[in-house]
């Protein structure tokens, strides 16, 4: 009696060869990747087409209805973004993997964005790449060490980009001399100062912090370092 162990590596080898359409500009790098999936896939992955533009490979993967497509950005006409999205939107979407030697700034996010579901270096070792096809097959994400650290950092800038324009928004909600007198004081002018620079009382001074504070519900430190976070330019 055939041991039950043996029938996943039974599935395994009967399915059906993962089908990838690769698709870069430069001919060779297609060709290159072709013989890469056809010699080291030991039948894994089969190549359904290849292509030099965005718009050629969505024609093709509406007829032919690759699993996988391997997907360069810098594209002449539809850029590898741009096809990401629209072969995603298809009614039998394939997965698509991007397939980069460079990560330009916004790049890794920005295919996130349109539905790649990792990246693969064209310098990868092929053992490497055929591992996230397979990968992206079964619902794993492949990312590489660059693209997550590029991700983290792109994450970490917006993260940034949000707390800067929440506190700026915050600043907005003040009337005009309420906010000047905060910004003033956050750089380090006492009251009497404020007053001087404002052309006002010191009581009225007092005022105009007091009113921005209960505005705000911040003490004066943390008004300070709201000024900070906001990072304005720097005033003439």
């Amino acid at each position: 009696m055939p041991s039950s162990e043996a029938a996943p590596a039974a599935e395994v080898a009967s399915a059906a060869p993962i089908r990838v359409s690769v698709i870069d500009d430069d001919p060779m790098i297609c060709q290159a990747m072709s013989l890469i999936l056809t010699d080291y896939s030991d039948e894994r992955i089969t190549v359904a087409s290849t292509s030099t533009d965005g718009e050629d490979c969505i024609r093709r993967a509406a007829d032919e209805h690759p699993d996988v497509v391997l997907m360069d950005i810098a594209m002449p006409g539809v850029d590898g973004i741009e096809a990401t999205r629209r072969l995603r939107a298809l009614p039998r979407a394939p997965h698509v993997l991007i397939l980069t030697s460079l990560s330009p700034s916004g790049t890794v996010e920005r295919a996130i964005e349109a539905g790649a579901e990792g990246f693969v270096s064209k310098t990868d070792a092929p053992d490497e790449i055929i591992r996230r096809i397979i990968g992206v097959c079964t619902g794993a994400p492949q990312f590489n060490t660059a693209s997550q650290r590029q991700l983290i950092d792109e994450l970490s800038r917006t993260r940034s980009r949000m707390r800067r324009d929440d506190a700026r928004a915050l600043l907005d909600t003040l009337p005009e001399r309420e906010r000047e007198a905060v910004m003033l004081a956050a750089e380090g002018y006492t009251n009497a100062e404020i007053a001087s620079r404002m052309f006002i009382s010191e009581r009225t001074a007092k005022a105009h912090l007091s009113s921005a504070a209960d505005r705000l519900n911040m003490g004066r430190v943390q008004m300070a370092r709201l000024v900070e976070r906001a990072d304005l330019p720097a005033r003439l």
